[in-house]
């Protein structure tokens, strides 16, 4: 009979395939990145002001979690580039957010494109079967992480 093996030694393993699934996705990722003028930080952070909305630079750097001395140059780098502006709160003119602008948006999702080819080259053995477990069997796993982050 074979050893089950223990709770210990499922977590371990799931611990080590997801860095590692998360290892190669990253690298992939900045490879695609290599045939688009944005860095890796810059695309990041227009993912999170597509998904948030317009930001503060503090709310964007907690987001981030980035110091905002580092977040000022990466700002200042894309806003040079057309990728964002700064702009003025209408119920509070002192304060700044950041707005994507509309060469960021096609950006966003030109990378976007590129990453999601390919994953599905990458998966095209996958049955549809397979590929909806992997779904749910994802998404039981951020909303367990996602629980524990927001306690």
């Amino acid at each position: 009979m074979l050893a089950r093996p223990s709770v210990n030694e499922q977590v371990a393993e799931i611990d080590e395939l997801l860095r590692e699934v998360g290892g190669l996705l990253r690298k992939r990722g900045r490879d695609i990145l290599g045939n688009f003028d944005i860095t890796s930080p810059q695309f990041d952070a227009l993912l999170v002001l597509r998904e948030h909305g317009e930001l503060t630079m503090g709310e964007l750097c907690a987001k981030m979690f980035l110091a905002c001395s580092t977040a000022t140059d990466l700002i200042d780098r894309m806003e040079r580039n057309g990728l964002i502006e700064r702009v003025r709160d209408t119920a509070d003119r002192r304060v700044i957010r950041l707005r994507v602008l509309p060469k960021g948006s096609d950006l966003i999702e030109q990378v976007l494109e590129a990453r999601q080819a390919y994953l599905a080259a990458a998966m095209a053995g996958l049955g549809t079967s397979d590929k909806a477990r992997i779904i749910r069997t994802l998404e039981q796993i951020t909303g367990l992480l996602a629980r524990d982050v927001q306690a």
